[in-house]
Order: C-alpha cells, then sequence, then structure tokens
C-alpha cells in the first residue's frame, strides 16, 4: 500500500469509534478474523462520511493513512473472499432494541435495475414504535417477480429462532404477501399478524357462502368487519375499508378487528427504512454489484451503519441534543437521519472525543458492549 505524502489530519473521534464497533465485533463475530472485524468497523465509517455505497466513495474515507486505489483494492477483496455469519448479525442488531417487550416484525420486498441486473431483495425489520432495524433479508433469483411461500416461511423462520416466538407480537406485510400456505403457516406457528390483500380475493362466510369485496356495495370511507370468514383457505379476522375509484384497504389477520387498521398502519416502518438504506442515507441503489452473495454482504454493512445512525440519533434526541419540531408537531427530521448527521460531524478532523455528545455516543457503544458481554455469559449470542 503506498503511503499519501500529506495524509487527512488526525480525527480521534473516528479512531474511538472504530475501536468501539470492533469490540462489538469481538463480542458478536460476524467475521472470524480481528483483521476483517477492524475493516467492517472501518467500512461502516466510511459509509458515514461518504453516504454512497460505490467502493471508490467509500475508499476515499476507509484509511487515511494509504491511497484511496489501495483502500477499493482492499474492499473489492473484503466482498469477493470474506463470508458474514448473517444470523450473528441479526443478534447484533438485536442488541439495539429494547431488551424486553413484543417486537413487530415488517416483511416487504424491494427492488430497482442496474443495467440487466435486476435486484430483488426481500427483507424483515424489527423494532418497536418509530424504532425499526433491518433483521434479517434474502437476494431473490426470480428476475424481480414476488417471493414464494417458500422464501417467506425461510425468512421468517430464522427470525423465529433468532428472537424466540415470545418476542414477535405482530408480523406485518403488504398484498404481495398472500396465500394459503403462507397465511396458514403464520396461523400454525401462533403469530399475530395483519397482511393487505388484493380486492380480487373472495371471502367466505361461515354458511359457505363466496363473495368479493366489491360487492359489499360500500361507499367511499365505509367500513366492514367480519370477525370469522375464509380468505384463501385459512380462517381469521377481515377488515375492509372503501376508497375512491373502486379500491379498498383489505386486511386479513387474527389480531383484533377493532384496531387492525391501527397495526397495519406500523407498516409505514419498514418504508422509512428502505428510504434510509437507500435514496435518502446510504444510495444503496448506486451500487455497481451483480453478484447477489456480493449485494447480501453489502446490505448488511449498510444495515450495520443505518442501525448506529438509528440508536445515536434516538439517544440525541432523549439525553442531548433533541431534534426541532416543526409547527405540526412532527420532527424536522427523522431519528436516523439525525444521528447520521451527528455522526458525521464527529468524525471531522480534530473533533475531541471529550465533547459532551462524543462522550454520550460513547457511553452508549459500552453500553452495547457490556450488554453482549453479559448476553454472552447467558449464552444468548452464539
Amino acid at each position: 500500500m503506498g503511503f499519501l505524502h500529506h495524509p487527512n489530519p488526525f480525527c480521534p473521534v473516528k479512531q474511538c469509534l472504530s475501536a468501539k464497533l470492533t469490540t462489538l465485533l469481538r463480542q458478536v463475530p460476524v467475521v472470524r478474523h480481528l483483521s476483517r472485524q477492524k475493516f467492517i468497523a472501518q467500512f461502516v465509517i466510511s459509509l458515514l462520511k461518504s453516504r454512497n455505497v460505490q467502493f471508490c466513495e467509500v475508499a476515499q474515507h476507509l484509511n487515511d493513512a494509504v491511497k484511496p486505489a489501495s483502500n477499493e483494492t482492499r474492499i473489492q477483496d473484503f466482498f469477493r473472499e470474506t463470508a458474514l455469519d448473517y444470523r450473528l448479525l441479526a443478534q447484533l442488531l438485536l442488541t439495539l432494541l429494547p431488551a424486553t417487550g413484543k417486537l413487530r416484525l415488517c416483511l416487504d420486498r424491494t427492488e430497482w435495475d442496474f443495467g440487466r441486473c435486476q435486484v430483488n431483495i426481500l427483507l424483515v425489520t424489527v423494532g418497536q414504535g418509530e424504532f425499526q432495524l433491518p433483521l434479517y433479508w434474502e437476494l431473490l433469483d426470480n428476475r424481480s417477480g414476488n417471493s414464494s411461500a417458500l422464501d417467506r416461511i425461510a425468512l421468517l423462520q430464522v427470525c423465529v429462532q433468532v428472537l424466540g416466538r415470545h418476542r414477535i407480537g405482530l408480523v406485518v406485510g403488504d398484498r404481495e404477501f398472500v396465500g394459503h400456505t403462507w397465511l396458514q403457516w403464520l396461523k400454525d406457528n401462533g403469530l399475530n399478524f395483519v397482511m393487505r390483500l388484493p380486492k380480487h380475493h373472495l371471502l367466505t362466510h361461515a354458511n359457505g357462502q363466496r363473495q368479493a369485496i366489491a360487492a359489499l356495495g360500500l361507499a367511499p370511507g365505509q367500513v366492514r368487519r367480519f370477525s370469522h370468514c375464509q380468505v384463501d383457505g385459512v380462517w381469521g379476522q377481515v377488515w375492509v375499508k372503501a376508497l375512491a375509484d373502486n379500491e379498498f384497504v383489505f386486511l386479513f389477520g387474527n389480531v383484533g378487528l377493532p384496531y387492525m387498521d391501527q397495526l397495519y398502519a406500523k407498516r409505514w416502518t419498514i418504508e422509512q427504512c428502505f428510504q434510509n438504506l437507500k435514496g435518502r442515507g446510504f444510495n444503496l441503489e448506486a451500487t455497481h454489484l451483480r453478484c447477489r452473495r456480493k449485494l447480501r454482504k453489502l446490505v448488511a454493512l449498510v444495515s450495520l451503519a443505518y442501525a448506529l445512525c438509528l440508536s445515536v440519533g434516538t439517544v440525541a434526541d432523549q439525553k442531548c441534543k433533541p431534534i426541532a419540531r416543526k409547527n405540526h408537531g412532527y420532527r424536522a427530521t427523522s431519528l436516523s437521519r439525525h444521528g447520521l448527521n451527528l455522526l458525521r460531524q464527529l468524525t471531522r478532523p480534530h473533533t475531541s472525543p471529550h465533547e459532551p455528545l462524543a462522550r454520550k455516543i460513547m457511553a452508549l457503544l459500552d453500553w452495547f458492549i457490556r450488554y453482549l458481554a453479559y448476553s454472552q455469559t447467558t449464552k444468548i449470542v452464539g
């Protein structure tokens, strides 16, 4: 590696942050070798600095002591050679969430094209309230088509193993995630769920009568509820609201009719997560990677960076640097963007690790490290 004649100014906060992240990765060895753990820590910080997943951009911030070309070679070597343990990564991400209380799983799919390459990601997020993180994902090989029931079940089985069924309070999905096999699996495994269904799916009432929701005669804004009927051969509850232009919100689940629509509305958190992974956050769609194995790895590192931003933004908003509110009462920026802005500010050259905000962030990471050490002794991790 060729050394620069004029390296970037020294940044002690960046070094401290890298050391803390490396310690986290030593507690939960997503990769086994210390050099790879250090690389992931450096890569995550470089993502924060560049807000871009293209290797040539990340390489500008990876290691200030060497030429960007050498950094880019190191990045390419990592993505070509290194295997990640995605279940251990899910365990690591889980430690950023509250240790008690029920968690919500949101299932969705995102896709984009890069030339002739079609990227198709099936992803589950986990969280409480606004705090929602990527937990587990797969790259689908079906030319941007919908996932199969077996794809979804395999993904949820990993999530159940990582979380424990007792911690899953709700599974939410959109109109893509339908069909007898999928819905029956959710019921048989004792999972509370709400799925939005396409309007062409029929209701089957207890007397055997079949009915289209368009035949319910609802005016826009009107709601009908059915406490016991069958859809796709599965018994459950149905909540239907008519919209304009003969459209409907058609919900099916087993969580209780009075608030089924409110629970389904929580699905917006996964849309916000995708926005932060992609255009508004780290520009994931700008990647030139075509290999699904490498793309899955890139999603992992971007998810880790996003989780760090969300954790820092939440702590800062609560304890030291609250987000301004607009006239309507909503935050002027999201928690994750708040964390990203603060981390980018702290990793500027010559920033002191003794600044109050820097100490808060380092204390947060120290807490995660202690929690993981305790988790290992009680066999939660590994």
